[in-house]
């Protein structure tokens, strides 16, 4: 069966169109949200990556603000404000500060241009996340909250433990929606803290 037929013949893919999302992903981030609360009403919320949009529409119905970060231009959806820049780059954090003084939320979906090389796909991925991750720790208010994605390898639990120096919660999670066959999985950081990583870099030094 080909990509294009699986992709058709999939459940949450006919579950979006029929209810007007953007993406099927779009209930990835629903499960998330409903097990761990990671957007609450009011919230401002960057998402990195955020083509073609189906984050966004969560976001938005969730009563959030929401900041769309991505290399492209996505279809406009009333409420968000869109930055057209790359999450790999500094000057996307600045271009965060000038639209948003606190950020709430930083979550991404965002994957990296496949190679069909396993090993190099997995390194690629855990590189994004970590870029998104340095937005996170750059814009997110004390005691904020972060969701990315990445896919499971050998560099996974190294990421864990850089990313959980940050957050008083870490937990990795596979929501429903994933397709059974796919290795991403979602990483839940809350409750975020410069402080508790400068305690552990002086312990570490100590």
């Amino acid at each position: 069966m080909s990509e294009m037929k699986k992709r058709r013949n999939d459940y949450y893919y006919k579950r979006a169109k029929s209810e007007g999302f953007r993406s099927r992903a779009s209930y990835k981030l629903m499960q998330i949200q409903e097990r761990y609360h990671i957007i609450r009403e009011g919230d401002v919320v960057v998402d990195l990556g955020a083509a073609p949009g189906g984050w966004l529409q969560v976001i938005l119905a969730l009563n959030a603000t929401a900041i769309a970060v991505d290399r492209q231009q996505i279809a406009p959806l009333e409420g968000v404000v869109f930055i057209k820049a790359d999450i790999t780059a500094a000057e996307t954090v600045e271009k965060i500060r000038r639209v948003a003084e606190s950020v709430d939320v930083v979550v991404s979906d965002a994957a990296p241009n496949l190679s069909g090389v396993w090993s190099l796909d997995h390194a690629r991925s855990i590189d994004l996340a970590r870029s998104a991750l340095k937005v996170a720790e750059r814009t997110l208010r004390p005691g904020g909250n972060f969701l990315v994605k990445v896919f499971q390898g050998d560099l996974f639990n190294a990421f864990v433990h850089e990313m959980s120096s940050f957050f008083s919660f870490t937990r990795a999670f596979n929501p429903q929606a994933s397709r059974k066959q796919s290795a991403e999985i979602y990483l839940i950081g809350k409750r975020f803290s410069r402080q508790q990583r400068n305690a552990l870099a002086s312990n570490v030094k100590q």
